[in-house]
């Protein structure tokens, strides 16, 4: 369901983004619109990449080994 919102907006601005919406073949309003679901997309994104990197800390890291090897072995002088 659509509903409609009221924001303001400097005149010069609104007139840049007309013409800028213009050269796009656009309107205004759907420029802002389209900004609008970027943002929304991009901030979901990224929430999901943290909780999911939050489980993967938690969860930790197998590497298939019984044990590592001494930090002496490792770092042989």
């Amino acid at each position: 369901m659509k509903q409609n919102i009221t924001i303001s907006l400097d005149k010069d601005m609104i007139r840049a983004g007309k013409m800028i919406a213009a050269q796009q073949g656009t309107s205004l309003n759907r420029m802002l619109c389209l900004e609008l679901e970027r943002i929304i997309r991009n901030v979901r994104q990224y929430d999901m990449a943290k909780q999911k990197a939050i489980a993967a800390m938690k969860t930790g890291f197998n590497s298939g080994m019984d044990r590592y090897p001494a930090r002496d072995v490792l770092h042989e002088r």
